[in-house]
């Protein structure tokens, strides 16, 4: 047959499996489980008569030849981190472990796709299915006096199958669809099925899809009867001659899924892809309900590989039910002979595998754990052995058939054609269900929006509930980190920072490569040397409070800047290089100048360039093109101001974002302004550190400026600032002169005051949209003010209060101060103003020019910083210019306790077990009516209990 007859687009849009989690006998997570099945580990536990007796199995059956002591257990079904989720400790004691287990592992699973289900934008489905809960009917049903004081119906809703997806959706504020799915043992393959469905019909853009099953209690036997569906030594040995049946086990799975085209676009880890699935029924065409049907399956099989458009001879692996029946093995075998033979004539070039060899069969998670074990085949391209097979059954014929069984590991090998496999579950009833899977796509990981340059640094950020857990998250980073050097630290970086729920207990870091972030995170914050790697943990004791804390922007004056400021960011960061650029040319035919030469000039430039900047119709500029840059790139990932203060120039900046000055009519008057001063004689500056009460100044001085409680700044005539320092100086005071070419905010001034009015009455000034401090008051600009060209002008020439209002900010304290500008000079000033044990925080967004620091390096760490304090920052618009991949990382470190209600024997039944206490309050008549259907029920179950037990 011809292949390219099927080959091509799949019917449906194939699916992409993006996140996967699942506990397991002897395998508490995917890794280990993966680890076991290479190793070709049987996960069989023995149990002694004493732990048997232990569970209440009674000593005629422990006697009994046909009593099988043996079973897969899951391991600490007990243990559970009920505080993570918000659950009281009684919630948890009566809450099925299969609800409890299977929450935890939903988180995982999102966290191991890099989802925050709390800023997942699109709508996130779950579709489960649970066994029914014999903790329930073993251990709480047999506690009267508790059944007495909760009541039934929060003991049915934590018990009862019906409540395990909703329970997901409800923990995790999963806003789609939430279906429960019961079918037996294909319950979580079909519904991973359904998710498929969900997802195609746009019901849906992410879901959560599995299955579990624990059986309470675990240790426990079986009796083994022949020709039973029960293994007479709990092993499995499917499709072998020998094979007398399996055992049912314990183990819980769950897959993420999203449309491929979805998942390629948002940068998603792809495992693998489901091409095509199906799900049918047997009906009655069958020797009795609980027999299989080849004529089903056939169905089914044929059906999904419809879907998928693959031919047959294509696939070259195939997951099978593989119960280990001498009925159920080569009726599944001539089911797929049926579908591949019609299609193909080429034998032996299929394997076929059944996890059950390794687990045993897991009930409604079953499926789901096939299919965890094919993904991981596909991922690692080896096929795992399937085990305890030697002689074929005889009525299958291998050897003439497409299918060889697979009993070693292997290199999962094709001849060109991507590796492809099937997967399948059948239940007890006839609801079939078929998964056929293709590898992943390969993609080139990593990739940049064309024409941008990648940061030399990056930023990790931790979170935890506890600072326990937060040393354990840390620990497990590094761990991984160090076992997986080859990763891309930016896309670690992105996966923490928007596939990590944000928790009160915070750490982050700053780092160039791997090894940085091993090194560092392998360090106790508190033992590290180098302070500004490692933050140590920040808690805030209102977490709902955290993400609002508010954020002021200071903008500098004139006497910070520095050659080649902001130089990397300019280089590296589009939005600073945008805002950049339009301020340059705008101001290219007032000033005659391109800024941007004397800003980052070449190395033949950069001494012409240096005496440029000390020019004041030069500097003024400068300093309002770099701060409003820097004001642009903060705003855009996030960071927005709830109030502003500027330094002298610097409030020209924070009236631009205010939307009192449009930028091209601040700009015009920034160049104006400093063109004027630049017209006047040349004067000095002398910061005093004294009180402005303390300064006692002549005529030829003044006042200009108020930095701190002791410290200010006076302005003159050169000749009189160098008598004032010279008498000071005698006195013992430590006087400093400032780089300026004149004396700003002085009488000097006063004769550029009218024309710099004049040309403020030019242009159209409108109401402040964020607040601001006004330099002339030392508190909150009024609309009169800001408005006002008068003001502008005295702005021009009287003493800026900054400390005063520094004051009025600290008036709320949990305000962070934000310094956009260079250097540190006003965070140093603000810093001054602070009180003892106060909350506000001081920020400084550009390096000192000291500082042997790269920029972006600086400026990550006071937006980790920032991150720290609780500000909200826009991951999406951080990464806005460049492509980053969502990768597997460690998932949350779980701080797991013990909540298990003991068995309390024996249970009484009579007919007061179906009665409500009357001494239970009822909140209202539905909660009565709720609660006596779930005592009914709770009574039907434990007779369905008595009958299980009788018949094994």
């Amino acid at each position: 047959m011809q292949i390219d007859k099927w080959e091509g687009e799949s019917v449906l849009e194939p699916i992409a499996i993006i996140g996967m989690a699942g506990r397991f006998p002897g395998a508490k997570n995917v890794d280990e489980f993966w680890r076991n099945l290479c190793d070709g580990v049987e996960s069989i536990s023995s149990f002694s008569d004493e732990e048997l007796m232990d569970e209440g199995i009674e000593g005629s059956s422990l006697n009994d030849s046909n009593y099988v002591k043996a079973g897969f257990v899951l391991d600490d079904i007990d243990m559970f981190d009920a505080s993570f989720f918000g659950m009281l400790a009684k919630e948890a004691e009566i809450t099925d472990p299969q609800h409890r287990l299977f929450l935890e592992c939903a988180w995982e699973a999102l966290e191991n796709a890099g989802y925050d289900p709390e800023r997942y934008a699109g709508l996130a489905g779950v579709y489960a299915g649970a066994n029914l809960s014999t903790y329930l009917l073993n251990n709480i049903i047999s506690n009267r006096d508790l059944l007495q004081s909760l009541g039934y119906l929060p003991i049915g809703i934590g018990n009862n199958q019906d409540f395990l997806a909703t329970r997901i959706s409800y923990k995790l504020n999963l806003q789609g669809p939430s279906i429960n799915v019961n079918t037996a043992c294909s319950t979580s393959l079909v519904a991973v099925h359904s998710a498929c469905r969900g997802l195609l019909s746009y019901e849906c853009d992410l879901a959560l899809a599995g299955g579990v099953s624990i059986q309470v209690p675990q240790k426990q036997g079986y009796f083994y009867q022949e020709s039973g569906i029960f293994s007479p030594d709990a092993r499995t040995r499917a499709f072998d001659a020998k094979a007398g049946g399996t055992t049912f086990g314990n183990g819980l799975g769950i897959v993420v899924l999203k449309r491929l085209e979805d998942a390629l676009a948002d940068g998603d880890r792809i495992y693998a892809v489901i091409k095509g699935s199906a799900i049918n029924n047997d009906g009655s065409a069958k020797v009795s309900y609980t027999a299989p049907s080849v004529s089903g399956q056939a169905k089914v099989i044929a059906q999904a590989q419809a879907i998928a458009h693959f031919a047959p001879e294509t696939i070259t692996y195939i997951e099978t039910h593989g119960t280990g029946t001498s009925l159920g093995d080569p009726i599944e075998i001539r089911a797929l002979q049926e579908v591949f033979e019609s299609q193909t004539k080429k034998k032996g070039f299929c394997a076929i595998g059944s996890v059950k060899t390794n687990v045993s069969h897991l009930n409604t998670a079953a499926g789901i754990t096939g299919l965890i074990k094919t993904i991981l085949a596909l991922k690692h391209q080896k096929i795992p052995a399937s085990l305890h097979f030697e002689k074929p059954n005889p009525e299958i014929d291998f050897s003439n058939s497409p299918f060889y069984v697979n009993t070693t590991l292997r290199e999962w090998k094709t001849e060109g054609m991507p590796r492809r496999a099937g997967v399948s579950s059948f239940g007890i009833g006839g609801t079939n269900a078929h998964v056929v899977l293709e590898e992943a796509p390969n993609l080139e990981r990593g990739r940049k929006v064309a024409g941008e340059k990648e940061r030399k640094y990056q930023l990790l950020v931790l979170s935890a509930k506890t600072s326990s857990a937060l040393e354990t998250a840390t620990a497990n980073l590094a761990a991984h980190l160090k076992q997986h050097p080859e990763l891309n630290l930016a896309d670690v970086a992105y996966t923490l920072q928007v596939g990590r729920k944000v928790f009160d207990y915070r750490r982050m870091l700053v780092c160039q490569n791997i090894d940085d972030a091993v090194q560092a995170l392998a360090i106790k914050s508190e033992e590290n040397g180098n302070k500004k790697i490692l933050i140590t943990d920040i808690s805030h004791s209102h977490h709902e409070e955290s993400g609002n804390r508010p954020v002021v922007f200071m903008f500098s004056g004139q006497g910070v800047q520095y050659a080649n400021m902001a130089q990397e960011l300019y280089q590296t960061e589009s939005t600073f290089t945008r805002a950049i650029d339009d301020c340059c040319e705008l101001l290219i035919p007032h000033l005659g100048i391109d800024l941007r030469t004397v800003l980052y000039p070449s190395e033949v430039g950069e001494e012409e360039a240096a005496q440029q900047l000390k020019q004041t119709y030069i500097t003024q500029p400068v300093l309002f093109i770099i701060e409003y840059a820097l004001a642009q790139l903060w705003m855009s990932w996030g960071v927005l101001p709830e109030a502003a203060i500027g330094h002298s120039i610097g409030e020209y900046v924070a009236a631009t974002l205010a939307g009192v000055f449009s930028l091209e009519d601040a700009l015009i008057l920034v160049a104006t302004r400093g063109r004027l001063m630049q017209q006047l004689p040349p004067g000095a500056m002398l910061a005093v550190p004294l009180s402005e009460k303390e300064i006692e100044l002549s005529e030829e001085l003044s006042l200009a400026v108020i930095n701190a409680p002791s410290l200010c700044v006076v302005s003159g005539s050169i000749k009189a600032v160098d008598e004032l320092q010279k008498r000071l100086m005698e006195t013992g005071l430590d006087c400093r002169r400032l780089h300026t070419s004149h004396a700003f905010h002085s009488d000097m001034m006063e004769p550029i005051i009218e024309p710099f009015i004049a040309e403020v009455r030019k242009v159209k000034l409108k109401a402040p949209q964020i607040p601001f401090i006004s330099n002339v008051t030392g508190t909150w600009i009024t609309e009169m003010e800001a408005t006002d060209p008068n003001y502008w002008g005295k702005h021009l020439r009287q003493t800026v209060r900054f400390a005063d209002g520094i004051a009025e900010l600290l008036k709320e304290p949990k305000r962070i101060l934000l310094e956009v500008g260079p250097g540190r000079t006003l965070s140093t000033f603000a810093r001054d103003c602070l009180e003892e044990n106060t909350q506000t925080i001081v920020l400084s967004s550009l390096r000192h020019p000291k500082d042997r620091l790269s920029d972006i390096e600086f400026l990550l760490k006071a937006l980790g910083r920032l991150w720290l304090a609780g500000v909200s920052v826009n991951w999406s618009e951080f990464y806005r210019h460049e492509r980053r991949d969502r990768i597997p990382l460690p998932t949350y470190p779980f701080e797991r306790k013990r909540y298990w209600i003991e068995h309390s024997n024996p249970a009484v039944h009579d007919n007061k077990f179906t009665e409500i206490d009357n001494t239970i309050e009822e909140e209202n008549v539905a909660d009565r009516e709720i609660e006596e259907i779930m005592a009914q029920q709770m009574e039907i179950m434990s007779q369905q209990l008595e009958i299980l037990r009788m018949y094994g």
